[in-house]
């Protein structure tokens, strides 16, 4: 398996976040939903996003061999993560449903939610073309 993160690994991953987000940021459910989650709630959606992140990571982009490649394990969890909320954002702003400004709690929440489905879609697509 490669060990560097190139822009077709970059690309991938924009993608990746972009198929998934599109679907959900769309939802009128996310947009509701998002707002009415208590802060411990917010902290358990993030802490599962981040450990699925890191089981499919290594095990579907590291088979299992992260041993001597630990630093490129935690920036590809790291990467994904930042992508996928970078797609929700800029979706979440282009609906007009990102009120960072005026309701920056609201806002925060809605890309909490919608970037845990966005960054498994991210590291999926990122894995497709590892060895």
């Amino acid at each position: 398996m490669k060990s560097h993160f190139n822009f077709e690994d970059l690309s991938q991953t924009f993608v990746g976040a972009f198929a998934l987000a599109v679907p959900i940021s769309f939802s009128e459910e996310a947009w509701s939903i998002a707002p009415a989650l208590p802060l411990l709630n917010l902290f358990l959606i993030f802490s599962l996003s981040v450990l699925f992140l890191a089981f499919f990571t290594y095990e579907s982009v590291f088979r299992g061999n992260v041993k001597h490649r630990i630093g490129a394990f935690f920036f590809r969890l790291f990467v994904a993560y930042t992508i996928a909320s970078l797609v929700v954002a800029l979706l979440l702003f282009a609906l007009d449903k990102f009120p960072l400004i005026s309701d920056p709690e609201v806002a925060i929440k809605r890309l909490i939610v919608i970037t845990m489905p966005a960054s498994m879609g991210a590291i999926v697509v990122d894995s497709f073309d590892k060895e």
